[in-house]
């Protein structure tokens, strides 16, 4: 298992360059879209793909991966909802625990569940730790991981989340306000997350467009991920990697 993703993710951060994420969710791709996404994000400069879905009811997630591999140079990176979703033709996999839950499930058990076929995928594992935050609305997320969203505005609750994921040896802590959020999460919950944790941090849930794009990751996101608006709108794919790319590297 190699670690040129997870490499990439603390090159940048030692950099303090930000990256941006398109999410494509394998249910709702054809293959002519797979074709026009990749080449949309390869001319907007995207530096991964996430592929994957809190609920994935297509069998198709093999032929989704080896058509974005063909079609562009981005890596893919699963973002997986299940055990069932693997593929060993992807980069990596995000090994996603639910830290801001107290579901057993999904905090271990579906890794036990997973461990054998995820380690026989010969997958670069990157394990996560995964906070979902309330963006103002139920999201599938939320509701296929029983769980109870950290509330938007306690701060310190995701703050000692994130610091509890780092010191039980998370390489990564996602921020989630999941598909279909009303609210992004703000900046000033990520703030306090970013001055508290050295992994990576990735933003995800409820962003719709440059502007905040660009203050999130201002904030302390060191990847920002998007998915459901650029579904509706793949005109935002440049103008929210453009965004991304904007953020001054501060010295």
């Amino acid at each position: 298992m190699y670690n040129n993703i997870y490499t990439s993710f603390i090159e940048r951060k030692s950099k303090k360059e930000k990256a941006f994420a398109v999410l494509i969710d394998p249910d709702k791709v054809t293959p002519a879209g797979i074709i026009e996404l990749a080449a949309k994000c390869t001319a907007a400069k995207v530096d991964y793909i996430f592929l994957g879905g809190s609920l994935v009811i297509s069998d198709h997630l093999d032929e989704c991966v080896q058509q974005l591999k063909a079609s562009c140079d981005i890596p893919v990176v699963l973002f997986p909802g299940s055990p069932s979703q693997v593929s060993k033709y992807a980069d990596a996999l995000l090994y996603l625990s639910v830290i801001s839950g107290r579901n057993p499930e999904l905090l271990i058990n579906q890794h036990v569940v997973s461990a054998a076929a995820v380690k026989k995928s010969g997958l670069e594992v990157i394990s996560t730790g995964y906070m979902v935050i309330d963006g103002g609305a139920p999201t599938t997320v939320s509701y296929i991981s029983n769980t109870t969203p950290i509330p938007s505005d306690k701060a310190d609750i995701a703050m000692c989340t994130a610091m509890a994921g780092e010191m039980l040896g998370m390489k990564v802590i996602y921020m989630d306000a999941g598909s279909g959020a009303r609210n992004p999460i703000t900046e000033t919950m990520i703030s306090r997350v970013a001055s508290q944790v050295a992994v990576p941090i990735i933003v995800g849930g409820g962003i719709r467009d440059a502007e905040k794009a660009y203050l999130n990751c201002k904030a302390g996101a060191d990847i920002l991920v998007v998915g459901n608006a650029i579904e509706h709108d793949l005109s935002l794919i440049k103008e929210l990697a453009d965004a991304v790319h904007s953020v001054p590297v501060k010295a």
